[in-house]
């Protein structure tokens, strides 16, 4: 089978298109034929030797931690799924991923995809789909009436966050810029913030919770937006805890966790139409290179996804 991979870490030259045998599932994991997958910035980010701490992993590597395809195989343990059946999750970032035509995961990381929408839909949604889902409700605590401020909100993890929120009733405000305004409002926004001509800081206050996936200046400068008692919870390295203390919020770091109850959940709104995914582009997954980069630019509307079949 083809499979995108590093032998080395660096930049986008170091992908390799190369021909590697068919992974087999051990007991409690199944093989899925990738139908696509997608980027996301812990993509390039392993891929340069970022993350080699917090997701140690062997080289060569194949990349790619989102997947939509089909169940080709089953270890013998696995009793949850059968041949055939269409499922989604995000794979464990330290073994290989999916920008390949096949992938082993375990069992109990995946779940049913959505029903209406085919895998080149359903693969942009596990990994930004789970870290607004946790971010806003498992860390953030976000309830119906509360004021939320999403930074990025026209990203890959922001499109999720503005829907996730708003269909929690909450009063959704993003940051992202002035072109992405209209847009973000269809989505459900109640307030969009260009942050190129506004600084979020001096405009907004009493705000419960806030979602960054920036860091630096915008971490430190929304723990100022709160009232007392409220969050900020990070996609990132949580760097002004001492600040944060002082005023008497909270600031939280996270790493999305893979729980196919929460995909089931996802699933169901975007199967009543309440949620869906916001794709820049398609391409094939030999072109992950270009991907990749656009990727690492910072201003891809929703996702870039990879087409395997």
């Amino acid at each position: 089978m083809k499979a995108v991979r590093i032998h080395e870490f660096g930049g986008p030259e170091v992908l390799s298109i190369d021909e590697i045998p068919v992974p087999q599932p051990t007991p409690d994991e199944v093989l899925i034929k990738v139908h696509a997958t997608s980027v996301n910035p812990v993509d390039w980010k392993i891929r340069e030797g970022q993350r080699k701490e917090k997701f140690p992993a062997k080289l060569p590597l194949t990349l790619g931690w989102d997947v939509s395809g089909t169940i080709e195989d089953l270890g013998e343990k696995v009793s949850a799924f059968r041949k055939g059946d269409e499922v989604y999750g995000r794979p464990d970032p330290t073994k290989n991923g999916a920008y390949a035509e096949y992938i082993v995961v375990k069992a109990n990381i995946i779940s049913i995809k959505p029903a209406s929408i085919g895998h080149t839909e359903a693969a942009a949604v596990p990994l930004a789909g789970l870290t607004a889902w946790q971010g806003l409700f498992d860390h953030g605590l976000l309830k119906a009436g509360q004021k939320v401020l999403i930074h990025a909100a026209a990203g890959g993890v922001g499109t999720y966050a503005v829907q996730f929120a708003k269909w929690k009733g909450a009063h959704v405000i993003g940051t992202a810029s002035n072109a992405n305004a209209d847009f973000l409002k269809r989505l459900g926004a109640d307030e969009v913030i260009d942050y190129k001509m506004e600084d979020f800081e001096k405009v907004l206050s009493d705000i419960d919770l806030v979602l960054d996936t920036i860091g630096g200046e915008t971490q430190l400068k929304s723990l100022n937006v709160l009232k007392a008692g409220g969050r900020v919870i990070t996609t990132l390295m949580p760097e002004f805890v001492t600040e944060a203390k002082a005023k008497k919020v909270h600031l939280i770091g996270f790493t999305a966790q893979s729980i196919p109850g929460q995909l089931t959940e996802i699933a169901t709104l975007i199967d009543s139409g309440k949620v869906k995914p916001v794709i820049e582009k398609v391409l094939p997954f030999t072109s992950a290179k270009q991907a990749q980069t656009e990727s690492e630019q910072g201003h891809t509307r929703g996702k870039i996804v990879l087409q395997v079949i």
